[in-house]
């Protein structure tokens, strides 16, 4: 899908078609599409469906007339029947006298700027644009971010009472999340470097300091995924460290339940042998059988009172 975009005294409204000063959204493309705009402004077709594929690396490449910019940003997708972030990659290349975004998802980066929900912002001023995009990907990892450490939370709250095997690979998911992000944020930052020697089009000193806002948010997404990381492997760690210790306690009481059964069996055995029963303590005794059934139970309550205190049970 291609739309075409325009700002005019601060607002925002579609074109028809391809003119200056022109924000040129293509969401998820076909060839035909790609091909039909690639002819018209004289981009190669290769570098415009670049972001279509999902193993692009974040770069900047300047080509003849026009600058091509692949950073990646966050995205949702089902993994094992379940909401998961990911990363793609979005296109911007600045040609001639519009600016062309490419992504293979509707991403609420891009919104935004379509609903106006972005300050100052202007199709015709390029450059700022596309730190504006930036500034707003940095964002849009950090909000993320701050959900994937709610979901950990609420995890990390179920330990004592509820834990399944579920929190587990809910916990793994979310830290395969995290190296996605952490991946994609230094790829950018690469790529936010490189943008600060940008010197194809001409850099107002407004537009520096945007950058420079972008690379402060960029560079502390990166240490919030760093932290999050960490955390996660702790809150991982400490869960193993419970269920762990549950099934010790659950053996403990088993091993203990075995010992005190095993008295009765024992002595039980020991009577039920085929011998002399003159050989066998009680059994010519008055109520020698209930003495007996006595004794196992004083020693099977003793046994239990010795192990309650050592804490077996």
């Amino acid at each position: 899908m291609v739309k075409y975009y325009k700002t005019d005294d601060r607002k925002i409204h579609e074109e028809d078609g391809p003119v200056d000063g022109v924000w040129i959204d293509m969401c998820n493309p076909t060839v035909p599409e790609g091909e039909e705009l690639a002819a018209k402004l004289g981009i190669d077709i290769s570098d415009l469906l670049a972001p279509l594929d999902d193993e692009e690396s974040s770069r900047v490449e300047l080509e003849d007339g026009y600058t091509l910019i692949l950073v990646d940003i966050p995205a949702l997708e089902i993994r094992h029947d379940k909401e998961a972030y990911t990363t793609v990659p979005l296109g911007i290349i600045l040609a001639q006298d519009m600016i062309i975004t490419v992504c293979s998802v509707e991403t609420p980066i891009l919104q935004a700027f379509i609903n106006g929900r972005v300050k100052e912002f202007s199709t015709k001023k390029k450059l700022r644009f596309v730190y504006q995009i930036l500034f707003r990907i940095a964002s849009y990892y950090q909000t993320n971010l701050r959900i994937i450490d709610k979901k950990r939370t609420e995890i990390e709250e179920r330990i004592d009472d509820n834990t399944k095997d579920i929190d587990l690979i809910d916990l793994h998911a979310l830290e395969s999340t995290l190296v996605y992000f952490a991946t994609s944020l230094r790829a950018n930052a690469v790529v936010l470097d490189r943008l600060t020697r940008y010197k194809r089009l001409e850099q107002y000193p407004d537009d520096k300091d945007l950058l420079g806002d972008v690379i402060v948010e960029n560079q502390q997404a990166i240490e919030m995924t760093t932290i999050y990381r960490d955390i996660i492997n702790g809150t991982r760690e400490l869960m193993s460290s419970v269920i762990d210790n549950r099934l010790n306690n659950v053996m403990k009481s088993l091993t203990s339940i075995t010992l005190v059964m095993g008295i009765p069996t024992l002595i039980s055995g020991i009577y039920g042998m085929n011998v002399n029963s003159k050989w066998v303590p009680l059994s010519n005794t008055t109520h020698g059988f209930a003495i007996i059934c006595l004794l196992i139970t004083v020693v099977c309550i003793s046994l239990l009172l010795i192990l309650r205190h050592k804490r077996f049970l």
